[in-house]
């Protein structure tokens, strides 16, 4: 059965817009879709790409790379639904990792994109979205050998003897292949390290779990040693494996690979995945390394009531250690839990006020937050207008401000 044509909601406004679309082919329409996409404008990029699927039609050369682009478009819209339509569809059109020639040109459809949307957008998850990544791994090994023979290519015809605009063109040859080498590299190491997780979640009750985390892991170390996220991978299973010592080495290694570069830069892992480590600094009592990762968060989102609720539970926890240790401050002064605590009180008074702003549905981390706020009020009292805390060296707000918020949310 040839895959049908993504729903879509009849109306004259969007016949008029589709008849707007350029008389373009295919290849260009979709090619501005994904700038469109990148841009943010997610209904431009609807617009060219339905239209370019409508050129193409079923049974098109190009149908499961339109397929695929649609998919990716839904899934910014927050329409999942017809993501994971668009994206079966596809493989249904370009079922290229059970090609015995090999995966498919990704303008025809091929790659690995549209298995690893399944993976997560599987409603079952678990074992279905195991098989959905394998497949999308199956294709990068893959493409890997297939791009990793065209570096060997372009380094033999690198030699000695060339003229020097000859061997700088060629010396720029091999350093395209061998970016393509390490990008595939990298996004099949996230695919393992992804398969990782899942045997760490939803199938951590199997008996093979663990000897699959490490296998997966491993593998990943050996594609992607550059890479954060497999580092951040490998502490995970290492403290599931109560390997503290191990995992703490693991978070140093990947925070090293970017901790100096700016946001901008591509070595700095995904937002969540950057709360998803401070969750894990926390987990192995990094909690003055998990405030570091933390403010940068907020400096790119602040807006994000995960990122402060982490910032206040690690002054908190700081605190706490510190008052344990007989009132001493990380300078050695007395009291000085207490001015972990007012940075806390202040992170935890924005995470509360966000979360009831932006009615958040997690109730275990509202619950939290104001159960660290209110224990630490009990303690060291309600912020005092114009009340100026003493810089802590952990929080970088305006302290007016943070006044505001604690006598706000009291």
């Amino acid at each position: 059965m040839a895959p049908t044509r993504p729903n879509k909601k009849k109306g004259g406004a969007k016949a008029k817009a589709r008849r707007a679309v350029p008389s373009q082919n295919p290849r260009q329409l979709m090619a501005q879709a994904t700038a469109e996409l990148e841009a943010g404008d997610t209904r431009a990029a609807l617009r060219l790409a339905e239209a370019a699927y409508d050129q193409i039609g079923a049974g098109g050369g190009r149908e499961g790379a339109a397929l695929t682009l649609l998919g990716g478009i839904h899934v910014e819209m927050g329409d999942m639904d017809e993501a994971r339509s668009c994206f079966m569809n596809a493989v249904k059109a370009a079922p290229d990792d059970e090609l015995p020639e090999g995966p498919l040109p990704e303008d025809s459809g091929g790659g690995a994109e549209k298995f690893l949307w399944l993976a997560q957008l599987s409603e079952e998850g678990g074992r279905e979205s195991v098989v959905w990544f394998e497949r999308g791994a199956t294709v990068l090994r893959a493409q890997i050998g297939a791009l990793t023979e065209a570096l060997e290519k372009a380094r033999q015809r690198t030699h000695p003897a060339a003229s020097a605009t000859t061997e700088e063109s060629e010396s720029a040859a091999v350093r395209e292949a061998q970016a393509a080498v390490d990008e595939k590299k990298h996004k099949l190491a996230e695919t393992l390290c992804a398969v990782a997780e899942v045997y760490m979640t939803d199938l951590s009750w199997e008996e093979d779990a663990e000897a699959r985390c490490e296998a997966l892991v491993t593998e990943a170390g050996l594609l992607a040693p550059d890479h954060a996220e497999t580092w951040q991978t490998l502490a995970n299973v290492r403290v599931s494996q109560a390997r503290t010592a191990e995992a703490r080495t693991a978070l140093e290694r990947s925070l090293a690979l970017w901790a100096d570069l700016p946001p901008e830069d591509p070595a700095v892992p995904p937002f969540p995945t950057r709360v998803g480590l401070a969750r894990l600094l926390m987990e192995v009592e990094m909690e003055e390394v998990a405030v570091e990762v933390v403010e940068r968060l907020v400096d790119e989102d602040d807006e994000s009531v995960e990122a402060w609720y982490l910032g206040g539970y690690a002054l908190y926890t700081i605190g706490q250690k510190q008052r344990e240790e007989k009132g001493t401050g990380k300078d050695g002064e007395a009291d000085g839990w207490k001015r972990a605590w007012k940075a806390g009180r202040r992170w935890l008074a924005q995470c509360l006020l966000l979360f009831q702003a932006q009615e958040d549905e997690d109730e275990r981390l509202g619950e939290h937050a104001k159960e660290l706020f209110e224990s630490i009020r009990e303690e060291i009292g309600d912020a005092v207008e114009g009340e100026e805390d003493e810089d802590d060296g952990w929080d970088d707000t305006d302290d007016d401000e943070g006044d505001d918020e604690d006598e706000e949310m009291q």
